[in-house]
This record gives structure tokens, sequence and C-alpha cells, in this order.
């Protein structure tokens, strides 16, 4: 499938699809406007448009993504779906494989920390661990668009593509080794061991639980999430779990040297 740009607009006329640039063109020249604020409506509609079908594309791929894999997922059902012309997926995100991508790499729905986040000199561990638990805390309010993501990530375990292992190595590896160091700073440990990276990998299962367990949650106790008040409060009691994991291991360690 050929890319689409402004360039091209006798080409994309030609397949009965017009770019851009060849729509502002008509409109300009059946609606002249010598001071220019009717090309510049034109402008902003078109903005307006072209924004809203990108983002119907994006959604309703990641719910079909999420659903049935990317290998099962054809551009046209997704197209089909988005109530768009099939070439603009290629226009707004160059193929079916940089569409799944983007969608994989969302910061909405696949929230992540950097890691200089953790290596701020001046960080308490309470903060630190705010910042841990409410950066994926937060994305879950963005439910639907959560819980795909996260159905999306499990499919991609199960249906390797390649992005899942390139997530590890760029971004959660190096996010998880500034927390153990973050955590070796704050319970004043000299030489990290794999009990600090069992405290590290803990912490960040507390982090991930509304995102993993939001079903069960949802039937259980569904009160616990139904409002942002109460994923806020949701996200203040595992900081203070938090908070008593990393004091238990304090002690722990401070036992043995006794």
């Amino acid at each position: 499938m050929k890319n689409i740009s402004p360039s091209k607009s006798k080409k994309s006329r030609s397949n009965n699809t017009i770019a851009p640039s060849s729509i502002l063109n008509v409109i300009a020249q059946s609606n002249p406007d010598k001071s220019g604020a009717g090309r510049n409506a034109a402008d902003k509609s078109l903005r307006t448009d072209g924004q809203e079908a990108r983002e119907r594309l994006f959604e309703c791929a990641m719910r079909l993504f999420a659903e049935k894999g990317y290998a099962r997922t054809s551009t046209r059902e997704i197209a089909l779906a988005a109530q768009v012309n099939i070439s603009a997926i290629s226009y707004y995100f160059g193929d079916k494989a940089n569409l799944y991508r983007a969608i994989f790499n969302d910061p909405v729905g696949n929230p992540t920390i950097h890691p200089s986040q953790f290596l701020q000199p001046d960080l308490s561990l309470r903060a630190g661990l705010e910042l841990l638990m409410k950066t994926f805390v937060d994305s879950f309010k963005q439910s639907e668009r959560a819980q795909n993501c996260m159905k999306l990530h499990i499919r991609e375990m199960l249906e390797p593509t390649g992005l899942w292992s390139e997530e590890i190595d760029r971004q959660i590896k190096p996010a998880h080794l500034a927390l153990v160091k973050f955590l070796a700073k704050q319970l004043n440990v000299q030489r990290i061991d794999d009990d600090l990276h069992r405290l590290a990998f803990a912490l960040s299962g507390l982090a991930l639980t509304l995102m993993v367990s939001s079903d069960v949650i949802a039937v259980i106790r569904p009160s616990l999430i139904s409002k942002e008040k109460s994923i806020d409060e949701y996200a203040n009691r595992l900081v203070e779990y938090g908070l008593s994991m990393c004091e238990q291991e304090r002690q722990r360690r401070h036992a043995l040297m006794t």
C-alpha cells in the first residue's frame, strides 16, 4: 500500500482517494475569500477531521489487536471498524506494523518511568513510591484504553512480534535497575543483591495491580475502582503498602547484622 501525501494528489484522485491538499484547493476555488478567513476555517476543519480519523483508527485498531492479535487482524477490518478509507492507515501510520507499534507504545495505556526520575538526588522513599504507583494507577483512569493495552501486552507475550522483548530491553530493564539503585540508597545498602531485586519486582507488581486485576475487582468489589477518587485512594494505599514492605526489608537486614 502506497503512502498518501499532498504531493501525490493527482494519483490519489485517480484511486478515489483525495489527499488533504487537494481538498483545500477545491474549497479555495469554490469559496474565494480575499481576507483568507474561509481558507483558515477550512484548514481548521480539516485538521479536526484528520485528528478524529486518526484517533478512531488508533482506538479501533487497539481493540481489534487486543481481541484477535496482530496476525489475525487485517487492515481492511480496522478501516471498516473506524469507518475510514483503508488508505488512511498508510497515510497516518505508514503501514499495519507501524500502527501496531504506535499502539503498543502508547504512553496512556502503557506508561513508563524514565530511569532518571528514580535517580533524583533529593527524592525521598515516599516520593519515589508515589512516582511508581501513581504512574501506573493514573493510566488506569483511562479504563478501556488501559485494559485493551494490557490485553495487547498479554497477547504479545503469547504471540510475540518482537515488541515485548524490545520494550523489556529499552524501557523496563533500565527503569528496574534505576529503581533498585534508588532502593539501595534509601535502605542504605552498599552492595546490590538479589533481595533488592526481589523488593523492586514486588513493588512494581503492586503498581500493576489495578491494570492486571481490574476485571476481578470489578466483580468482587467494584466500589474500589468505580470513581477517580476511589482510584486515587487505591494508589495512596499502595504507597503505604510499599513503605511497609521497604521497612520490613530494612528490619530484616538489620537483624542479620546483629
